[in-house]
């Protein structure tokens, strides 16, 4: 019996230490499964951290630009021959020859005509656009003197921000030992400054690095968006309303369903070629035009729109739409009056999300030719237009290293659009999401 029985405790003995291994593995397991969590977050932050930090430290220099203040006569000769002041005259006056003039003055002892035009060369040639626009708007100045402040040309900017080494030898750089002298000449006597640079958010593209801006991207992604909008919203909620509440459950609705869950993993630039196929081939719209960029993206967020929908009405309690019913109302009264807004904050989460990744698509809009150098701001949904993330595209594919700038700028720029559209729609969910 005392065998038996000490045979039993060892057994109970040898069992509790079998559990205790066990539990000692799986604690530390957890612990582990928990440090790589950790490990993977931090790496995440790490990088998302040097990614934003490179990004930066690339693009700030692009919100200044140097500017060198001239002295400008507004020679009636020049400006205005015939003394009539006639508009269309006026803008066809050679303004270059005023900006020439004014740095010219500052350097008297330039005399040789080469010499001359690798002084005039460290102003822009968006001086002339701008004094044009200043005599335009105020013809008073006609026949005056006076000081303007114009852009400098890219070289310079360079050489003043730091991005081209003076110190190397003079083969290996883009700006000659007798331009630097005259740069810290304009300098000394306060005629160069770096200034805030209001022309990157205000003018559109241009080939003279100084003088392209993306306000003209932004207004072709704002009316590209207004399209996608429009189109997506009504159509990709109508039909998760449909799907959900009223379609009945047969063969032909799960091949609906699972057809709307392959496209929504389809590659961005399929779409495009369907856009390219149907919108500009068949139909003829015109290319590289906002309605067509919307359309094309509409059909690659109502997937996603759809989906997020679907959920949303999922989520809705089933006592409320009995309730609704016992109460007399309509199948229709019951969606529209009680379940459609109960399920709109998830709705409009993934609508904005949905919104957020056409934001910033790329592929798709080449396709139909959005590609395309685009100066002029658009003026309609009709008219030709590019969008930032295609910006992005076309400044990363130029050799001036003051593209550069603008190209981490803008992209500072969209990421600042894409991380608004992520809060809001963080906002709306956290704010109006109900919890059953």
């Amino acid at each position: 019996m005392s065998e038996m029985t000490a045979s039993a405790v060892t057994g109970g003995q040898r069992t509790r230490e079998l559990v205790a291994a066990g539990i000692g593995r799986r604690y530390r397991a957890e612990k582990r499964f928990r440090a790589f969590g950790l490990i993977a977050i931090v790496s995440a932050l790490a990088f998302m951290a040097l990614l934003f930090a490179n990004i930066i430290g690339k693009g700030y220099g692009a919100f200044v630009q140097t500017e060198i203040r001239l002295p400008i006569s507004y020679e009636v000769a020049v400006v205005d021959p015939d003394g009539t002041r006639d508009p269309e005259a006026m803008l066809r006056a050679n303004y270059g020859k005023l900006y020439r003039d004014g740095i010219q003055s500052l350097f008297p002892e330039v005399d040789s005509r080469q010499e001359r035009r690798v002084l005039n060369s460290l102003i822009s040639s968006g001086a002339t656009f701008e004094i044009r626009d200043a005599v335009m708007a105020n013809p008073s100045l006609i026949g005056k003197s006076g000081e303007v402040w114009v852009p400098a040309s890219d070289d310079v900017d360079m050489l003043v921000k730091g991005k081209i080494d003076r110190h190397l030898p003079e083969t290996a750089r883009r700006v000659t030992d007798r331009e630097i002298a005259w740069i810290d000449a304009l300098e000394a006597q306060g005629r160069l400054e770096t200034r805030f640079n209001w022309r990157f958010f205000t003018q559109g593209d241009s080939r003279e690095p100084e003088l392209a801006g993306i306000w003209g991207a932004v207004v072709g992604s704002f009316l590209t968006m207004a399209v996608t909008l429009a189109l997506s919203f009504p159509l990709g909620v109508a039909t998760a309303v449909y799907l959900e509440e009223f379609a009945p459950k047969n063969r032909w609705t799960d091949i609906i369903e699972v057809n709307i869950n392959n496209l929504a993993a389809i590659p961005s630039i399929v779409f495009g070629l369907l856009g390219l196929a149907v919108f500009l081939q068949f139909f003829g719209l015109p290319r590289s035009a906002p309605l067509v960029g919307g359309l094309v993206l509409t059909l690659m967020t109502l997937p996603t729109i759809i989906i997020a929908a679907r959920v949303s009405l999922k989520s809705v309690p089933p006592s409320i739409r009995e309730a609704a019913l016992g109460l007399g109302a309509s199948k229709m009264q019951m969606v529209t009056n009680d379940v459609l807004p109960l399920a709109m904050p998830g709705i409009l989460t993934g609508t904005i999300i949905g919104m957020g990744r056409a934001l910033g698509e790329t592929a798709p809009l080449l396709m139909i030719g959005m590609v395309a150098f685009i100066v002029d701001i658009p003026g309609g949904f009709r008219e030709p237009a590019t969008v930032l993330p295609v910006q992005i595209y076309i400044w990363a594919d130029s050799a001036e290293r003051a593209f550069v700038e603008r190209t981490s700028a803008a992209i500072m720029v969209l990421l600042f659009f894409l991380i608004a559209m992520n809060a809001t729609a963080v906002f709306l969910r956290s704010k109006f999401e109900r919890r059953w």
